[in-house]
């Protein structure tokens, strides 16, 4: 059910897929559906929490290993290279359903608070690089940013926006969208 959902939300959007649909796809009854997830909200939600971690342990993302690898990572450089590579493969997974909860948090409340959530988790695991960052510059980074501002950067860089915008729309590769921001966010924070 979750891959039927995660594929048609990804092609179709939030308004032209069903329940209806979704219960076709995966080849099980509608109400199995509603059962197992209770509303479409919660289905939606639910693809996107793991297309963002990519499996279903419930594992926080700055417990995960390839976040401890960047955390743990002593050149700021290469910690920023990481961060470049991890974002790629969350979000070759996870792009095209964020992009639907974007889309539909303008006109859906309790999407919108989705999507806020999104960006709030975002921004605190961005931070905490950051912050990690920081140490390792001597804590200088370029133009005098701060763990805060360096976050909003990556943010801004690594972001589902930017990604879909490149490699969606204008046919980046991953691989050239994964060396571009590796590369800005050098330009950007490092002295």
């Amino acid at each position: 059910m979750l891959e039927a959902a995660l594929r048609l939300f990804s092609e179709r959007g939030w308004s032209r897929t069903t329940v209806e649909d979704i219960a076709r796809a995966a080849e099980v009854g509608v109400q199995t559906v509603y059962f197992t997830f209770g509303t479409k909200r919660a289905l939606l939600k639910e693809v996107l929490d793991i297309a963002i971690a990519g499996d279903t342990d419930p594992v926080a993302t700055l417990d995960r290993s390839w976040a401890n690898e960047v955390l743990g990572e002593p050149d700021p450089a290469a910690q920023l290279a990481l961060q470049a590579a991890g974002a790629r493969r969350i979000l070759e997974r996870a792009a095209p359903v964020l992009e639907v909860v974007r889309a539909v948090a303008a006109s859906d409340p309790e999407l919108a608070g989705l999507w806020r959530t999104n960006t709030e988790q975002r921004h605190t695991v961005q931070r905490r690089f950051a912050e990690a960052l920081t140490v390792k510059a001597g804590g200088a980074l370029r133009d005098g940013h701060d763990a805060g501002s360096a976050a909003d950067i990556a943010m801004t860089v690594l972001g589902p926006e930017t990604y879909e915008l490149l490699v969606a729309r204008r046919g980046w590769s991953p691989d050239r969208w994964e060396r571009w921001a590796a590369d800005a966010l050098v330009r950007q924070l490092l002295p």
